[in-house]
């Protein structure tokens, strides 16, 4: 993807600059406004983010944060259970395992209980998945749509897939976050086979957001279809703002590109990212080493050892060599898989979703992310990542600088299909 730098309210000039007084910083006093974000600072993100990406914050959201597959699943199986009208589903990864009988298992008995139920399956990110799985719930009434299978007169598809994981009941309880219907995913984290993962179950306006990201995709691969909403989500007096971030395949950056650059760029005390698969654009690294520059503290989360995709591991630690260099902090994972998708920015900011920092995610796959205006729960996510960084591996520049040649040489083949990965 061409290495744009955007606007100039998202590129590294912008964020390079010196700040005005209004610019925020994390200790300023006042009084809290979102959940203990204070006027002020609440402001200041606010307008740049919603001039950035071109979508509100809401007001009245209430949203809880869980941690890996012993959290997540129950929650939104406890959802499928209590939904009283509607059910609707989008996911990149529905593969095997006893979590995917489960999930099958429930949506069917709802499906024929009466409840409208609704599964868009991406076509590609789905292809483990079990016929006997699909055809069960098909049969019990679940109406299941695959996200552009792969046709042969219609090649260029292939490429650009819905990597969203969204769940939505009764249009007023959203789940999003990086979870996959799998195995891989079951448990907590503590061995190989127990992936790290975040995800959010989000309740209050922000769920037209996550449903109006659902029916996006619903309607593209089957017949358009009307329905009646039946009752707006409750807004809670005590609740936080969030901002919905709906990014669609396209040619060039999306709106995870522009989010990304965001984030880094209203970032003034400290950025910390958390992601599966890191390889970014040349653009974005510059921007990072901008905001070191500047006084940024900048920290890093990745996968080390247990990771799915060596091609995509190797194409970004260039990137990481030159954050190292610039004074980032870079720790890899190393109990398990690490396919968490986590921005917290300031203390004050926190970014959860499907984006990853890489190319697929900036440029080429559909993807739904919620940013959240909440001292609560940025720092929940602080101290999750200061907990798995606990399980981690500080990087030393000088150490990994020294990597040997044969390594260097897959890299710099790995960087050819950076725009893949």
């Amino acid at each position: 993807m061409p290495a744009d730098t955007g606007s100039d309210r998202q590129g590294k000039d912008r964020s390079s600059e010196p700040q005005a007084e209004e610019v925020p910083s994390q200790h300023q006093g006042a009084a809290s406004s979102s959940e203990g974000v204070s006027p002020r600072e609440e402001n200041y993100y606010r307008t740049e983010l919603e001039y950035a990406l071109g979508a509100p914050f809401t007001a009245g959201n209430h949203v809880d944060v869980m941690r890996n597959g012993v959290e997540i699943f129950p929650a939104m199986l406890d959802a499928i259970e209590d939904a009283k009208a509607s059910i609707d589903l989008v996911t990149y990864v529905y593969w095997t395992g006893d979590i995917a009988q489960r999930f099958a298992a429930a949506l069917a008995r709802r499906a024929r209980e009466g409840i409208r139920v609704r599964v868009v399956l991406d076509a590609v990110g789905t292809q483990k998945m079990s016929s006997e799985v699909v055809a069960q719930m098909r049969e019990a009434g679940v109406e299941v749509r695959l996200f552009r299978p792969i046709k042969l007169p219609r090649p260029w598809q292939i490429d650009k897939r819905t990597h969203r994981k969204i769940m939505v009941c009764d249009d007023r309880l959203g789940f999003v976050g990086g979870v996959g219907i799998a195995a891989e995913w079951e448990g907590d984290a503590r061995t190989p086979d127990e992936w790290r993962e975040t995800h959010l179950r989000v309740s209050g306006p922000a769920v037209i957001g996550l449903h109006s990201a659902f029916l996006d995709n619903w309607n593209e691969c089957g017949p358009w279809q009307w329905q009646s909403i039946r009752q707006r989500p409750p807004v809670h007096e005590d609740g936080m703002l969030v901002q919905c971030v709906r990014a669609s395949s396209t040619i060039g950056w999306t709106e995870s590109a522009a989010m990304l650059r965001s984030l880094v760029a209203v970032s003034h005390v400290r950025l910390r990212i958390v992601t599966a698969y890191f390889a970014p654009d040349e653009a974005l690294v510059e921007q990072m080493i901008s905001a070191l520059q500047r006084g940024v503290s900048v920290e890093l989360l990745v996968p080390g050892r247990y990771n799915d995709s060596r091609l995509s591991q190797l194409a970004g630690q260039p990137s990481l060599e030159r954050l190292l260099d610039a004074g980032a902090k870079v720790w890899v994972f190393l109990p398990t898989m690490l396919h968490a998708k986590v921005i917290t920015v300031d203390g004050r900011l926190a970014c959860v979703g499907s984006v990853n920092v890489n190319h697929r995610s900036m440029g080429k796959d559909e993807e739904c992310c919620a940013l959240m205006l909440s001292d609560a729960v940025t720092a929940t996510l602080d101290e999750q990542f200061d907990d798995d960084c606990k399980r981690a591996q500080l990087l030393d520049a000088d150490e990994f600088r020294q990597r040997g040649s044969w390594t260097r040489f897959k890299e710099q083949g790995a960087r050819l299909l950076l725009e893949q990965l």
